[in-house]
């Protein structure tokens, strides 16, 4: 009999829905003859096993954070200099008619390489000798959505994979129990998450990330009441022959290889990922440390958490994305409520990642898709005062995965509008962070509509001296 797919599914009563379409199977092979990635060769020995991107979304203020600018305080309630406003691009929302504003924050210098971070964060200033932190990101997109799209794939559209896309396509996963590729979001209130930031764009189906919640898990992957682990083992046995069967009376069809990969990963993460995302068995003080004791910082620090637990699997790339940090009023406010429920978390991330022995091959990088403007946003004062958008000069900092900490690259102008020393673009950091894990940006090539991509668009320059070696 040959059933409509539509019609198999409904009288199945699957309840797996399209769970963790990124699956990376190991020993499975697919219906055309392929084997799905498991864990491949890089392409030069690498320094970084795993990826930990903590995305802040929004755009947290470099000069209140990592880039400090003693002249903002000078010249605080004046006018843009023209000798400055001269070199800002011509891109909306700068500002440079606007009154500068003083950050709201005192910097200190810390660690044994004194580098000045903000009073926000003195947790993570503890580990600042383990920071690699770039002053000098600039791209000139001045909107949330495409630029969350440029910072995560390359490109502001939101048509081409995701970096975690590309690094598992290339990389596969060592992890097989759980996917290569895994997303957990946090005050989710704005900007909106965008999903081309974990997808797959023009790559098959499987390397796209899956969201899961330390809470829930991964949605519909419970199994269902009155079936036992027998039983979903002889369905999902039937299954794949029924898909297989329609596959082989297809060309290409990379959703229904996904589709069949991702059954077999859901039966293994029943068995399996429950306890992997369990912070219960941690220990009060591996907890405190995170900041779970604590309300503000309770869910970003479950999730730094459970990005260790990940790590320790095998995940090869996870993404935190924390939105909220878009402060066009009451910026003071808006950052110190940020920085109390991330500071903390990050702290104890790179502490833990550090004591396991874990961060030597874990690659942490933290930033978000822009900075902020040096001047106040429309006719607020006092507290109420906030920052515009700066895509044209802002911050982001790495550490792990070879790493050289306690450094510096790049500069922005005395007041933090744009790169003076070493500008460096999005399409750089990727090629950084893909370099870190041995994979050579103009090999990692896939062909599509005839044309050989890669997933710096059009290259990227490695930030050579962000390594120790």
């Amino acid at each position: 009999m040959n059933l409509a797919r539509r019609e198999f599914f409904e009288t199945a009563g699957i309840g797996l829905g399209s769970l963790a379409l990124n699956a990376m199977l190991g020993d499975e092979v697919s219906a055309s003859g392929s084997a799905s990635s498991f864990s491949q060769q890089p392409h030069f020995p690498p320094t970084v096993k795993s990826v930990i991107f903590l995305f802040m979304s929004g755009g947290p203020g470099h000069m209140d954070t990592f880039d400090p600018k003693p002249l903002l305080s000078e010249m605080d309630g004046e006018y843009v200099p023209e000798s400055i406003a001269a070199t800002v691009p011509n891109i909306p929302r700068a500002g440079v008619g606007s009154k500068l504003m003083a950050s709201p924050f005192g910097f200190k210098k810390y660690g044994e390489s004194g580098i000045e971070v903000s009073e926000l964060l003195p947790h993570t200033a503890k580990h600042v000798d383990d920071l690699c932190v770039i002053r000098s990101l600039n791209h000139r997109i001045p909107v949330h959505g495409p630029g969350e799209n440029f910072t995560l794939t390359g490109s502001s559209l939101g048509e081409r994979p995701s970096l975690g896309g590309w690094v598992t396509y290339g990389l596969g996963s060592e992890a097989r129990d759980l996917p290569g590729f895994i997303v957990l979001s946090s005050n989710s209130s704005g900007p909106a998450p965008q999903r081309p930031g974990w997808g797959s764009g023009f790559l098959p189906a499987r390397f796209q990330g899956t969201q899961i919640d330390n809470q829930r898990g991964v949605p519909y992957s419970e199994l269902p009441d009155l079936y036992s682990v027998d039983d979903r083992r002889d369905q999902l046995d039937f299954i794949r022959s029924m898909n297989q069967q329609h596959l082989r009376r297809q060309d290409l069809n990379t959703e229904l290889e996904a589709r069949i990969e991702s059954y077999e990963l859901g039966f293994r993460m029943q068995l399996n990922a429950p306890e992997i995302l369990d912070l219960s068995g941690e220990t009060e003080a591996t907890q405190r440390m995170y900041g779970i004791d604590q309300k503000a910082s309770k869910q970003f620090g479950s999730h730094c958490l459970l990005a260790r637990r990940l790590v320790e699997q095998g995940v090869r790339f996870i993404q935190l994305r924390n939105g909220g940090w878009d402060a066009h009023g009451a910026l003071k406010g808006n950052h110190i409520n940020r920085c109390r429920a991330t500071d903390m978390p990050v702290a104890g991330l790179l502490q833990d990642l550090k004591q396991r022995d874990l961060l030597d091959q874990t690659l942490v990088v933290w930033g978000g898709e822009f900075g902020r403007t040096p001047t106040t946003e429309g006719n607020r004062t006092g507290d109420s005062r906030g920052r515009d958008h700066s895509p044209a000069g802002y911050t982001m900092w790495m550490a792990g995965g070879g790493i050289k900490g306690g450094q510096v690259i790049g500069a922005t102008d005395e007041l933090g509008y744009v790169p003076i020393e070493r500008p460096l673009s999005p399409h750089d950091l990727h090629a950084t962070m893909l370099h870190g894990l041995g994979l050579d940006q103009h090999k990692l090539i896939y062909r599509h509509n005839n044309r050989e991509e890669i997933a710096t668009v059009l290259g990227g320059e490695v930030i050579h001296e962000a390594f120790a070696t």
